[in-house]
């Protein structure tokens, strides 16, 4: 898969198919959407912590992708153009309902503290392997709903998709530095709670994954018959996403952030769900063949 998020990602096979498209290829316009449509779901899967708001979302952004593509003039990326498109439509939609929820650092801890903790057995731990690792990811999910929407964007793509400064402040329209000072931002407000309330990274904390999992369940953020993030992936964002950076890797936030890209890299298929074809004005544009 061609990662958009890299330095030296080609564009080249963009421009062919978006000029296929004008030209009437479907084919073209469903290959331009398939190799899109996972990367802006998964950013949207993070914005929103869930993945019926991140689908609904992936398909708000295809759609204005797919109507205003006669309107891309090649005076930039195809990839910066889409990716304006696509984090705008992140930063101005409605809220969503966990977005009230969860909405600051402070009341989220309280709300995990209240949860009662139930230690498993070792049977019980084996059986419910799977759902741990659903809580894990809900938890952390939630711990970026802390975060204002830009701070969460710049988080999510500069830190778990290690989109580099210069390509970030060109999607976002902001200065390098910026760019910047906004991720540093995020990363401590993220590294100050977890180092005081997440036991994956700070032992001496009582809060463990395991320990919450029965709670999760309970309060309805797991559900036992159908996980939402734990599923439909076959790789992990940090494989997705380009090479991680040694020296990093060595300090202590890139450790926090490494927790975030084992999460899962979902793929579905979002153009079967789109019904463009039909629509006699989209025929009209591409003059479908």
């Amino acid at each position: 898969m061609n990662n958009p998020f890299k330095i030296n990602y080609n564009d080249v096979d963009d421009e062919k198919l978006i000029l296929s498209a004008r030209e009437g290829s479907k084919s073209a316009l469903e290959n331009l959407v398939k190799k899109h449509q996972h990367y802006i779901y998964n950013v949207a899967l993070k914005m929103t912590l869930s993945p019926y708001d991140a689908e609904d979302v992936t398909q708000e952004v295809l759609i204005k992708m797919i109507t205003n593509l006669s309107q891309f003039r090649g005076e930039s990326q195809f990839r910066t153009w889409l990716y304006r498109i696509t984090f705008n439509h992140f930063l101005k939609m409605k809220k969503v309902w966990l977005e009230d929820r969860i909405s600051n650092f402070d009341d989220y801890g309280k709300y995990l503290d209240g949860m009662k903790n139930h230690d498993l057995t070792e049977t019980e731990r084996l059986e419910m392997k799977d759902l741990i690792e659903e809580s894990k990811i809900s938890c952390m999910s939630g711990m970026l709903l802390c975060l204002s929407r830009e701070q969460r964007l710049i988080y999510v793509l500069g830190e778990i998709f290690k989109v580099d400064h210069t390509i970030g402040s060109e999607m976002l329209i902001i200065t390098k530095v910026n760019f910047r000072k906004k991720l540093s931002r995020a990363r401590k407000d993220l590294t100050n709670f977890m180092n005081q309330k997440c036991g994956l990274i700070n032992k001496s904390n009582p809060c463990r994954c395991a320990r919450k999992t029965k709670s999760f369940i309970q309060e309805g953020w797991v559900d036992k018959e159908k996980m939402k993030f734990n599923i439909a992936y076959v790789q992990r964002i940090h494989e997705a996403s380009q090479e991680k950076s040694n020296m990093l890797n060595m300090l202590m936030e890139g450790k926090y952030a490494n927790l975030f890209r084992e999460h899962p890299f979902q793929e579905k298929d979002h153009w079967e769900k789109l019904n463009l074809l039909s629509d006699p004005d989209l025929k009209e544009i591409f003059n479908f063949k």
